[in-house]
Formats: structure tokens, sequence, C-alpha cells
């Protein structure tokens, strides 16, 4: 193995990642919604004889899959040092106090 001091190291973002964070709130809410419309009463008269509950969750399961499949396929790579952002003298965040120079 070699030390190579000018090449970045990266790691995966991982379960902090939002589109994993969203897929499973949709998830949730979809399997949720379809168990609603399955088991519960579907109310027909009120939507126009559709299952507004079941395809809502049906679709929201759709949305989660392909949040999740993105986030698996194309996952953000984070490098391992970063400037921060109040090191930048352009931003009009509060700055770091550096030593005086001598």
């Amino acid at each position: 193995m070699s030390d190579d001091s000018t090449s970045t190291r990266t790691h995966q973002a991982g379960a902090f990642d939002i589109r994993n964070i969203i897929g499973a709130l949709m998830g949730v809410y979809g399997v949720i919604l379809a168990l609603a419309g399955l088991f519960g009463d579907p109310e027909l008269e009120k939507t126009g004889d559709v299952n507004a509950n079941l395809w809502t969750g049906l679709a929201l399961v759709v949305v989660a899959v392909a949040f999740l499949a993105w986030a698996r396929l194309k996952p953000i790579e984070v490098p391992e040092e970063f400037d921060r952002p109040d090191d930048d003298p352009t931003r009009p965040a509060p700055q770091r106090k550096r030593p005086p120079a001598q």
C-alpha cells in the first residue's frame, strides 16, 4: 500500500443522506396508506369509485423505492478533510479568532 499525501480520502454519507431519510418516510406513509386502502372502508362514493388510499399508498411506496435506489446507486462522497464555512473570509458568518502574527 502506498501512502499518497496528495489524494483526498472520502467516505459515503450513508444513513445521513437525505434521500435515505425521505425514502424511509415515504415508504412508511405509503405502507400505512396501502394497508388502510386494503383493510379500511374505501368510501368509493367520495372518491369517484377509486380506492384513493390504496393507490396513493402504492405510489408513495414506488417513490420511496426510487429514492432508496437513487441513494444506493449514486452515493454522496464526503471528503475526510474540507474547509469549514467559518474559515471563508467572504462569508458573512462570524470568523474564528486567529492568533496574531509574530
